[in-house]
Formats: structure tokens, C-alpha cells, sequence
């Protein structure tokens, strides 16, 4: 009898805070400001959600309000034309907050033959667009509904997030044949603990306190590519600093 081939590991990668700067949700709202889809105040109002994303992490409460906000924003609208948005958004707002280093994980990962998908509460085709634009293998994200080319406002199943995570890289490494066991997993959230802990080699990226407490005590690697950077602004902030005191 034939032995059934073996199954390879593959890599996971949260989205928002891990692999972008902030939230992804909130840089299609400016987007979309910018095209005028929606009045001020809804963009006030992200830019508030998104301060609290950068400064407190992810929270049940915040993701809601920034899906129910985003779903107002493309009902009614062509789903070829948030396509469109899509691909525009992240030229000109993802692009340039995508974590150098996140980046260089992924792709290591691409280089040593295993498969990378981004796993994100966002969108799927913003997913899908990130990881096209990286070379990554694909995306895993909230699906939005549309009928007849029209988006309804509506969500396909679940928001990918918290537990809905697990069962999605579950699916996927069903279909593809993965061993969970072998595979590697990323994330900045504690929220994420169900995927991290899902797999054989997890890491913690810009971890928040919980997830850095956990993960320390669990002996799981760490990357924090936030406190690098402050550290290197500051140094720049100095150079500059005595350069004019020199001029």
C-alpha cells in the first residue's frame, strides 16, 4: 500500500500591527474619505479607533465598531469598484507601513519552500492584495458579501478573528496538507492566542502585555520591531539634534 505523502509545515501571518503598521480597516477609510464615499465625521471617527488601535492593541468593542463603520462605507457600492480601492490603498497607504523585517520573515519562509498565508480580520482582498504584492502564497480574511456585483453590507460567516482564526487554518490545512505540528505562526495580539497556539512554533511580533507575558513564560520567540524603531528614531532625533547645534 502506497504511503500517503508527508505533510509539509507552513507559516501564518496575522495582519494589523504584525505585518502593517496599525490598521488596515482604517487605511481604506482614509482611502475612501479621500474619494469622498463618506462625510467627515465618519473619518473622525476612524482616525479615534485607529489612535486607540496603535496605543492599547486590538479589542473586541474596536474591531466591531471599525467592521460595522467599513461595511457602511461600501454598501450599495460595485465590488469591482472596491477592488479598485483596494489595490489603490495599498500603493498608497499599506505599502509604505509594512514591517521591513515581518516582511523579510515571510519571505524567508517563501525561500525555504513552505507556504505563507495572511490571516487577517480585514477584508480578504485586502489580504489577498498584501500578500500578491509580497509574494506570499495567499490570504485568509472577513468575507464581504456581494450580489450581483453589488455589496450588500453584509458578512459572509464570522469576522476572521479570535477563535474563528483556528478553525479557518484548520480548513485550509485539511485541504492543502499541512502539519500544524511543523508549521509557524506570527502575531502582535493576545486575542490571537488560539491561532499561536495552534501550531508547533509560535511567535510573538510587537507583541501587546498580555501576549509578551504569555509568551515569555512560554518560551516562545519574540520580535519587537516597534521598540527597535523608536530606538533608531531617537538616535536620528539626537544626530539631528547636535548637527544643528553645530550649524
Amino acid at each position: 500500500m502506497p504511503k500517503s505523502p508527508k505533510k509539509q509545515p507552513a507559516a501564518f501571518f496575522d495582519v494589523d500591527n504584525t505585518l502593517v503598521r496599525g490598521s488596515t480597516s482604517y487605511q481604506f477609510g482614509k482611502e475612501a474619505y479621500r474619494r469622498r464615499f463618506f462625510p467627515r465625521k465618519d473619518f473622525i471617527a476612524f482616525a479615534w479607533h485607529q489612535i486607540v488601535f496603535l496605543t492599547k492593541g486590538e479589542t473586541e468593542h474596536m474591531l466591531s465598531a471599525i467592521k460595522d463603520r467599513a461595511l457602511g462605507l461600501v454598501v450599495g457600492r460595485e465590488y469591482a469598484q472596491m477592488i479598485d480601492l483596494v489595490a489603490n490603498v495599498y500603493q498608497s497607504n499599506i505599502k509604505p507601513k509594512i514591517w521591513p523585517e515581518t516582511a523579510r520573515l515571510a519571505q524567508q519562509h517563501i525561500a525555504a519552500g513552505r507556504e505563507v498565508w495572511l490571516i487577517t480580520a480585514a477584508p480578504q482582498e485586502m489580504g489577498e492584495e498584501i500578500a500578491r504584492a509580497l509574494g506570499l502564497t495567499g490570504a485568509l480574511g472577513t468575507r464581504l458579501e456581494h450580489i450581483d456585483g453589488i455589496l450588500t453590507g453584509k458578512l459572509v460567516g464570522k469576522p476572521l478573528h479570535g477563535k474563528e482564526k483556528p478553525k479557518a487554518i484548520k480548513k485550509l490545512a485539511m485541504e492543502r496538507g499541512f502539519s500544524l505540528k511543523k508549521s509557524f505562526a506570527y502575531s502582535d495580539s493576545h486575542n490571537d492566542l488560539p491561532m499561536l497556539t495552534l501550531v508547533g512554533h509560535p511567535v510573538a511580533v510587537n507583541p501587546d502585555k498580555i501576549l509578551k507575558i504569555y509568551a515569555k513564560s512560554a518560551g516562545w520567540k519574540i520580535y519587537d520591531f516597534k521598540r527597535r524603531e523608536l530606538r533608531l528614531q531617537k538616535k536620528t532625533a539626537k544626530k539631528e539634534i547636535k548637527i544643528g547645534k553645530r550649524g
